[in-house]
């Protein structure tokens, strides 16, 4: 059975506690802190989170979510594609985290009880995050872009994207690893991106990414000859649109249709030719975020993470 590239069942956390993270802030040049209080911030990251909810399923997609505990306290609960994924086969994989307040997010056995209650079948757990005693981190879906369909793994090598251990990865789960490096300017010096999912979208015909990041030569053509060998339209965005979420883009499925799921921030960022471009494939589905984006450093993608496991009949 071949992968599907994506799913029309999206796990979603509600946050409790949504907060400026400064553990995470560290090698997250997306972040920025405002003056307002926390319980501001948590009231305008709920109803950011609920309409976002709410148009995903006013397209069909089946969006199944779970609240956040609030305790221990969990600033970025809000973003659970870094620490779990489903995959078709039935596994389920955890990640090692970089920021230790964000270990605790892990809540697999709530999680995975509560898909197990909607008819998921789930075949074996696959657990990375013994590598965090040695400083090591792989962060789920943020850290590796999949091409189901080809089984290729995309990463741009971080703090948090250690490259043994996605080699690892691609090895339990038979994909073939495309490592890179990519770069964001932050006060006039070349710095390593974070996450390879805020510069780059993979989606079933076409992949939005953000070239002028990889400053290699060989790295940025051996990228590209992966994405048109397996039949992908490149749709390169330049690096200022990478800073305003342009790369961190979602492809799900909806009724009848594929949707390509941004932030109103990033929508805006792109050219009539850009979204003209992707409109040729599946329409888009712009969601308000920005205060989730401004404080988290993480955009539309990060908030869902896939549910691609099969149902009981």
């Amino acid at each position: 059975m071949k992968n599907k590239q994506y799913t029309s069942t999206i796990l979603m956390v509600e946050p409790t506690a949504f907060y400026y993270n400064p553990e995470t802030a560290v090698n997250n040049y997306f972040q920025t802190e405002t003056s307002a209080s926390q319980e501001e911030i948590q009231q305008q990251a709920l109803e950011e989170f609920n309409g976002m909810v709410s148009a995903l399923r006013s397209k069909g997609v089946n969006v199944i979510t779970i609240k956040d505990t609030l305790t221990p306290h969990t600033p970025d609960s809000i973003f659970p594609n870094n620490w779990i994924s489903f995959h078709s086969d039935g596994n389920v994989v955890l990640y090692p985290m970089f920021a230790k307040n964000r270990r605790d997010e892990r809540r697999e056995e709530d999680v995975l009880g509560l898909l197990e209650e909607k008819g998921f079948l789930i075949n074996d757990v696959i657990d990375f995050t013994s590598a965090e005693e040695d400083e090591i981190f792989l962060e789920g879906t943020g850290s590796i872009i999949l091409d189901r369909e080809n089984e290729l793994a995309f990463a741009c090598i971080s703090q948090r994207t250690d490259e043994e251990l996605l080699i690892e990865f691609c090895e339990e789960l038979e994909y073939t690893p495309v490592v890179f490096t990519a770069n964001q300017t932050v006060d006039g010096q070349r710095k390593p991106i974070y996450h390879t999912n805020v510069m780059m979208c993979i989606a079933d015909k076409y992949a939005i990414v953000c070239l002028d990041s990889i400053d290699d030569k060989k790295e940025k053509k051996n990228v590209c000859e992966y994405l048109l060998e397996s039949g992908k339209e490149i749709i390169p965005i330049t690096e200022a649109q990478m800073h305003q979420f342009a790369g961190n883009m979602l492809q799900v499925g909806g009724l009848g249709q594929s949707y390509l799921v941004m932030s109103q921030t990033a929508y805006n960022s792109l050219t009539e030719d850009q979204k003209s471009k992707i409109e040729n494939y599946n329409p888009i589905l712009p969601v308000k975020i920005d205060l989730i984006e401004k404080l988290g450093g993480g955009s539309a993608r990060c908030m869902m993470a896939e549910v691609f496991l099969q149902k009981n009949n």
